[in-house]
């Protein structure tokens, strides 16, 4: 919640909707008048910040997870190897 506060923001719309629907981002106050920097290219860094963004998740590949069948068999193989050994020595 803003209490007497008006923010500036560039709502940019996603390519791919599968990761997010919409980026915003929030200016500084002083961000058009210090740098003189115009809409324009507020809009275009938003842009591209978002776009990097996507590339970089979509690269990304997911982890494999291991089932914990295989993680159960890989602790009981050697109690089974060492109670086989006392045995049959």
């Amino acid at each position: 919640m803003v209490k007497g506060n008006a923010r500036q923001v560039i709502v940019v719309k996603s390519p791919d909707p599968k990761l997010f629907d919409q980026a915003i981002f929030l200016l500084k106050e002083d961000a058009l008048e210090k740098d003189g920097v115009g809409e324009r290219e507020l809009l275009e860094q938003a842009r591209r910040m978002a776009d990097g963004y996507l590339r970089q998740q979509t690269a990304a590949k997911p982890r494999r997870h291991l089932p914990p069948l295989f993680w159960m068999g890989m602790g009981a193989a050697p109690v089974c190897i060492a109670w086989l050994a006392t045995i049959l020595l």
